[in-house]
Order: structure tokens, then C-alpha cells, then sequence
């Protein structure tokens, strides 16, 4: 009986010791860093040059980060052409996968059915999908859109129970107001009107939604994800540019770039309901699994921001590196 007390305690430690670590991508820095919630720097790993998006695997395991070669879209340059791949617990950079001839990787999203990548290039135009188990580019597509941004899985790669994975990815034109729904089994491309400088998107945790930001116009275009169409839009503060939903389902949090906050949009009315002000322009935003804090970061001011969501303000700012720029900033439990 004792023996197999003290095997059970054993085998428990691990979880035991899990931590909640904060990921920050640096974009000046080419670097993963690592921090407690607090912000304590813990660590970093090196990735490739000037990083811009990153998605973290179901499992907690990897970290997947498009490695763009930029610091910004409007900069001339034909960029990096590699995906890093770091294992989060080990702190190490196990992996590049090569995007070929296609430059500036930049939007990523996860299909955790297929275990697939989706990725924009900005050079050449393209939609890369990855197959994250054979780690490389298993087929592209030219989403017919001007400056491909963002993109986000639709339908299949978040419905409990779905098989086969997702059907159709999202991609943000920035350059044209537009959102090109592109099916990845035809490549055939589908255009759907959003407002002026679309950017970051999302599918809606139930499966039903694709919510994309829309930077020049103060918007939130609402999408219906099995219509490809329109159906709502949420009115917001100045420069939204990322999005991220409660576990919920009840609100939609998002970054206002040009107003120095972070917006709360109620998803049962579609408006908003605060505008919570931060120091410097955010640039990213995610909502921990718990539903208790949102992060987002002010690239300019090298300033990660912790927010809660309970009381609706910024509890704790904290600084990286001087010129390390951090964009997103990603909540994991590591052991």
C-alpha cells in the first residue's frame, strides 16, 4: 500500500510543478522569450529574423512562429522564408521549416484535426498549408487577394466531434478590403467585402463565426462561417488589429491600436462595452484559458500588459528588452 502511495505521488509531481508561463514573441529581438505573469524574464530561445505571429499546438507542446525577415508589412524586403519551430518546455529551437520560394511568412493558424498549418506569404501572395507531423509545405495557393495578412481555419478545425478538418481558410486582404475564403481541397477562392484594412481574424470557439478586425475603419466585420457571408459588424474604437474570444463565448477582446486600449465587444449585441486604456499602441491581444486575463502588447514602448477581465483594467505592465518589440504574447502551462 505504501509502495504504491509513493508511486502515485511520483507520477503526480509533474503536474505538480506545471507552471503558468507567459510567451512573448520579440520582433526587434528574433527571439521567444519567457515570462512569469508577473514578468520575470525566465529565459528566451533565438528563432529566425524579425518574427511576426506565433500559435501554440493543442497540446501545449510546440510553439510554431512565422519567421517574416521584416519588422513591417509597409517595409520593402524580400523577407525570411522559414516557420520555427521550438519545443516549449525543452526552451529550444527544434526546428525550420523551409516556405521555398515563398517569403515573408506572416499569418499562422492551427488545425488541430490535421495537425495542419495554415500560413500567409507576403512574397509572392500565397497560402501555404503545413503539415505540422511531416514538417513541411504540403501544398499552396494563391488566395487572389492584395497583401495577404492574417488567416484563420474555418469551420472543422474547432467543432468538437468533426472529421476531416477544416475545408476553408480565411485570409485577410490588407491591401484590398477583402477576405478571401480559399477551399484547400480545389483552390478555388471565394471574395467577401470587409471594411478598410482588414487584419486580424478569428473563428468563433463555436465554430460559427469568422470575426475580423478591421484597422482603418473602427470595425469588426462578422461573418457567417457555413454561408461565407456577412452578417454582422461590431462597431469599435480606433484601429482594432487583433482579435480573441472568452472561453464563453460572451465577449470578444480586442486590440485598439489607434486608441491605446483594449476593447471589450459584448457578442450578444455586437457593441462594445469598454475600452480599457493601455500605454503605447497594443498591437496583439489573447485571452487566457481561464477567462481571466487578456495580454497585449505595445510594440513601440517594448511593454507586455496584463489585464483583467473580471475588473476590466490593467492590473501590472511590464518591460522587455529595449528595442526587443514584443507583439504577441500567449499564456501556457509548462511543466
Amino acid at each position: 500500500m505504501f509502495r504504491t502511495l509513493a508511486l502515485l505521488v511520483v507520477s503526480l509531481a509533474p503536474l505538480a510543478a506545471a507552471q503558468d508561463v507567459l510567451l512573448v514573441l520579440l520582433k526587434g529581438a528574433s527571439a521567444l522569450a519567457y515570462y512569469t505573469p508577473e514578468g520575470q524574464l525566465l529565459g528566451q530561445v533565438a528563432v529566425g529574423t524579425h518574427p511576426h505571429e506565433m500559435v501554440v499546438s493543442p497540446d501545449g507542446k510546440f510553439a510554431y512562429i512565422s519567421d517574416n525577415g521584416t519588422m513591417r508589412i509597409e517595409q520593402a524586403g524580400k523577407g525570411g522564408n522559414s516557420i520555427s519551430v521550438v519545443d516549449i518546455a525543452a526552451r529550444k529551437r527544434v526546428d525550420a521549416i523551409s516556405t521555398g520560394k515563398y517569403h515573408r511568412p506572416h499569418g499562422i493558424s492551427y488545425d488541430p484535426i490535421r495537425n495542419y498549418l495554415a500560413v500567409t506569404a507576403e512574397n509572392p501572395a500565397r497560402l501555404l498549408v503545413v503539415d505540422t507531423e511531416r514538417r513541411k509545405v504540403i501544398r499552396n495557393f494563391d488566395p487572389k487577394g492584395q497583401t495577404p495578412h492574417m488567416v484563420s481555419f474555418g469551420p472543422g478545425a474547432a467543432i468538437p466531434g468533426a472529421r476531416g478538418g477544416a475545408e476553408f481558410a480565411f485570409v485577410s486582404n490588407s491591401g484590398a478590403d477583402d477576405i478571401s475564403v480559399v477551399q484547400l481541397t480545389t483552390g478555388m477562392v471565394k471574395k467577401i467585402p470587409a471594411g478598410t484594412r482588414p487584419e486580424g481574424s478569428m473563428l468563433s470557439r463555436d465554430g460559427q463565426y469568422i470575426y475580423v478586425a478591421n484597422r482603418e475603419s473602427a470595425s469588426v466585420t462578422v461573418i457567417d462561417a457555413q454561408r461565407q457571408a456577412v452578417v454582422g459588424e461590431i462597431k469599435t474604437g480606433k484601429g482594432p488589429v487583433r482579435l480573441a474570444e472568452t472561453p464563453d463565448g460572451k465577449f470578444l477582446v480586442y486590440a485598439l491600436m489607434h486608441d491605446h486600449a483594449v476593447g471589450i465587444a459584448d457578442l450578444a449585441t455586437r457593441s462594445q462595452v469598454v475600452s480599457v486604456p493601455v500605454e503605447g499602441d497594443p498591437v496583439s491581444v489573447s485571452v487566457s484559458n481561464d477567462g481571466k486575463w487578456a495580454f497585449a502588447s505595445s510594440e513601440e514602448k517594448d511593454l507586455v500588459h496584463v489585464i483583467s477581465l473580471g475588473d476590466r483594467k490593467v492590473v501590472r505592465s511590464f518591460s522587455t528588452a529595449k528595442g526587443a518589440a514584443p507583439d504577441p504574447a500567449v499564456m501556457v502551462s509548462v511543466p
